[in-house]
């Protein structure tokens, strides 16, 4: 096999060299973005693993409330007494605001700690006065310590002083060194003065190191634990980390393997060509001796070397790119899951032999046809031109695939993941490649051509429309694959700008901090009773936004407390809420409620909020929301603060009234403030752009995806209308003989690749359409447990189909082009 590769192969590559580039290109492709998609969430994985590990400290359990720093006091007498726990740590967690130099807010992890108890439990977490400070600085009470991250991001030293927010006020804080803990930017301090200065005299959790021989049943045991406090390994917390970014790390992992697995087609479009044109060789050495078998085998070697090279420069090509992400992207590709995180580049050889593997099977794919008809060649036929017609495929084969395609979307998620759904798009794609014959014929029925030039060119396509999937498989997979993401994009961004529209009714929004900050950035009580009295104001209702744990296995849920006058009217409802029935207070979920806690209408949910027993609440009705992944809850502002007790607010819409002024608005509204610098205001207009202008930034790939996917698509054409006009020499040397000229030969040609990429775009249409409604109606529910209207840019897939038809019609008439000449002349001697 080795001297027949080097004999018959290599000549062809070194004579040529485009074609083995395309081919190796369009692997190295699908493997770069798919491994270095790989690598950058996996170091960004790790990294945030770390710094969650660093800010966790090495506990063997952690004992935790629900809700973050509602913990009370007196559970670390209880700990640290109890037999079973050799040494006890008391931790208070603040999700801070820290402002630079230049007044920029940065979100900051503040732990309060017990100096004397730390270190046993987390090293990394014990602060390191600077040289020259007393030994009793940690226990100052304006004193922090900070983490290499934290120093960066904000350009600051020992000894320099940290400007954290409190409300709206500016909290200076004295760095008087630091602590070793990696990941995100960290601050510690002592727990008794965090405590006082934020006005908590609660804890988080409490670290917990067992006495030998005891484990974490006996303890929660022994310690008689109520059902609201959980006691949780500091595993769990990587893991749950993990969880929040596992459907949209898989997803776009699936997403960059678009590339590869158009790919595939193209080295079957290649391998096609080359095949064809080795065709007198193949047959030839069959004549004399060498066995079916063996020219499948030399094929199939032949595409495995061009994945083996693709992969090699594949593998190559995705750890630059990961490497340049990682750099100016911080390991952040749109989706929000690792803030404030710098990853380093880290390799991962399991992974590069997994998408290397991926990279060779994908080329062996696109290369078993062409081994198949090189296998079932009959040498004696094909040396003369014969016999080079393309089998049919079996009449059950498509409809087959197709319903066994539409089953596996109706599954259900396997692991939380729409494994299943992304079958079934493999499914309907190849379903649909194996309707390309039926739609050719159904296309060419009622064509009845009256003049020489067009008959011929319909009949030709008729006779030879099981070609046709040969020829058509890159450009319907490719249009069925651009057209699907682009409804899914389309669908997905008119659900958003609908959801925007229903969630921004205000004139005006004011707010003090991000996400992530809503401990210390917050707007105080007086400040919102005196907005609401500022002149031109009509109305002013405020929004408390605060995390919930309701399932130590879970990422956190989102409660949020707002004005719900008309849940029907003030939230985006799917139907309509139920009335409210009984003493229970009302809350409405998301959609993602429903799927992770079956939090259904009519069903009650326990709430942590803080007290010694979890609220129970009724749910009435079910919202859409695009913002959090994974549940948010709604409910009445006024019955939130009478249960916690709570009378903070992050967010304030204000309704201003018919004449007055927004920018006037915002003068009076600052002038309130003892800090105006840390008020933030945005129109709804300016909000919606925003947040329509992220969402098209973090959808771009899927429209350079769309591009490479439909240029690999018109490529498969030119290869594959070259390989069946290599093969028709001698057809058009007869025409010539009978009088066509050149041009008309490659009408002929051209009205073929008309017909057959006319019904190419019609399959591909149609297919791109079924997948678009698994996509939107399957795999994003799955995945990110929300649902949206499906919607349909007719123009742009009308015109997306037309380019596709006109551009392959070009392509097969410049394809015909050389096999059109004197050579085609000379070979009908070839039979005499």
């Amino acid at each position: 096999m080795i001297p027949l590769f080097r004999q018959l192969v290599l000549p062809e590559w070194r004579h040529h060299p485009w074609r083995l580039a395309v081919a190796v290109l369009s692997v190295a492709l699908g493997v770069a973005l798919a491994f270095s998609v790989q690598l950058i969430n996996r170091s960004a994985l790790d990294e945030f693993a770390n710094a969650a590990r660093a800010a966790a400290g090495e506990p063997d359990v952690s004992l935790r409330s629900p809700a973050q720093g509602a913990l009370e006091d007196a559970w670390f007498e209880r700990v640290a007494l109890s037999p079973l726990v050799q040494a006890a740590s008391p931790v208070l967690e603040i999700d801070a605001a820290a402002l630079d130099a230049a007044g920029q807010r940065l979100s900051l992890k503040l732990l309060g700690v017990d100096a004397l108890r730390v270190a046993p439990l987390g090293a990394a977490l014990m602060p390191v006065p600077i040289k020259g400070s007393s030994l009793t600085a940690v226990l100052e009470p304006d004193a922090v310590f900070l983490n290499a991250a934290a120093l960066q991001r904000l350009h600051l030293s020992p000894g320099d002083t940290l400007t954290l927010q409190w409300g709206l006020q500016k909290l200076p804080l004295r760095i008087q060194g630091t602590v070793t803990a990696g990941g995100a930017p960290l601050a510690v301090m002592d727990l008794s003065a965090a405590q006082a200065r934020f006005a908590s005299g609660k804890l988080s959790r409490v670290d917990i190191r067992l006495a030998g021989g005891a484990d974490a049943r006996a303890l929660r045991q022994a310690l008689q634990l109520p059902d609201g406090l959980q006691l949780a390994e500091p595993q769990a917390a990587a893991q749950k980390v993990s969880d929040l970014s596992r459907a949209y790390r898989v997803n776009l992992t699936v997403l960059a393997l678009v590339a590869l697995f158009v790919g595939g087609f193209l080295v079957f479009s290649v391998l096609a060509l080359s095949v064809a044109q080795r065709t007198p060789q193949l047959a030839l050495l069959g004549v004399l001796g060498l066995s079916a078998h063996q020219r499948r085998g030399l094929v199939l070697a032949e595409s495995a070397a061009i994945g083996a090279l693709g992969s090699v420069l594949g593998l190559a090509l995705g750890t630059a790119l990961a490497a340049g992400a990682l750099r100016w992207l911080a390991g952040d590709l749109g989706g929000g899951y690792f803030p404030g995180i710098a990853p380093r580049l880290q390799f991962s050889v399991p992974a590069a032999l997994v998408f290397g593997a991926l990279g060779v099977v994908a080329a062996l794919a696109g290369g078993w046809w062409p081994a198949r008809l090189a296998q079932q060649m009959a040498p004696a036929q094909a040396i003369k031109g014969l016999g080079g017609s393309v089998p049919a495929a079996p009449a059950w084969r498509a409809p087959a695939l197709l319903a066994l395609g539409g089953l596996m979307a109706l599954a259900p998620p396997v692991a939380g993941l729409p494994l299943p759904a992304y079958v079934s798009v493999a499914l309907l794609l190849l379903g649909g490649i194996a309707c390309v014959p039926a739609a050719v014929a159904l296309l060419l029925a009622r064509l009845q051509p009256r003049s020489a030039l067009p008959l011929l060119a319909v009949q030709r396509a008729r006779h030879e429309q099981h070609a046709a999937s040969v020829a058509m498989a890159g450009v319907v997979s490719s249009l069925a694959l651009a057209v699907a993401l682009t409804v899914m994009v389309a669908s997905f961004r008119n659900g958003v700008a609908q959801w925007l529209d229903a969630v921004l009714p205000a004139d005006l929004y004011v707010r003090s901090g991000t996400q992530g900050q809503g401990d210390t950035a917050f707007l105080p009580p007086e400040f919102v009773t005196a907005a609401a009295r500022v002149q031109g104001v009509a109305r002013a209702d405020g929004l408390r936004v605060r995390p919930l744990q309701l399932d130590p296995a879970r990422p956190t849920v989102s409660l949020v407390a707002r004005p719900l006058a008309d849940a029907s009217r003030d939230l985006p409802m799917l139907g309509r809420p139920l009335p409210p029935q009984g003493t229970l207070p009302a809350v409405y979920v998301s959609e993602a409620m429903v799927d992770l806690y079956g939090a259904r209408p009519g069903t009650t949910l326990k709430l942590p909020l803080g007290g010694a027993q979890p609220v129970q609440v009724q749910v009435l009705g079910v919202w859409r929301d695009y913002a959090r992944q994974f549940g948010a809850v709604a409910m009445e502002l006024r019955d939130y603060r009478r249960l916690t007790g709570d009378a903070r607010v992050n967010d304030l819409a204000l309704w201003l009234a018919p004449d007055a002024s927004a920018d006037a608005v915002q003068e009076r509204l600052r002038a309130l403030s003892p800090e105006a610098g840390l008020l933030e205001f945005a129109l709804p207009t300016q909000i919606r752009g925003i947040s329509l202008g992220i969402f098209d930034r973090s959808f771009a790939v899927t429209y350079y995806l769309q591009a490479v996917a439909i240029g690999i698509g018109l490529f498969g054409i030119a290869a594959s209308f070259s390989a069946q006009v290599m093969a028709r020499r001698r057809e058009f040397g007869l025409l010539a003989h009978l009088g066509f000229t050149k041009r008309q030969v490659v009408a002929v040609v051209g009205g073929e690749g008309a017909a057959w990429t006319a019904a190419g775009a019609l399959v591909g249409l149609g297919l791109g359409l079924l997948v678009s409604v698994v996509l939107v109606k399957v795999v994003n529910p799955q995945s990110f447990h929300w649902t949206m209207e499906l919607l349909l840019p007719w123009s742009r897939l009308g015109a997306l189909c037309a380019a596709v038809v006109a551009a392959g019609t070009l392509t097969a008439a410049f394809s015909a082009r050389a096999a059109a000449g004197r050579d085609a002349v000379l070979a009908v001697k070839e039979d005499w």
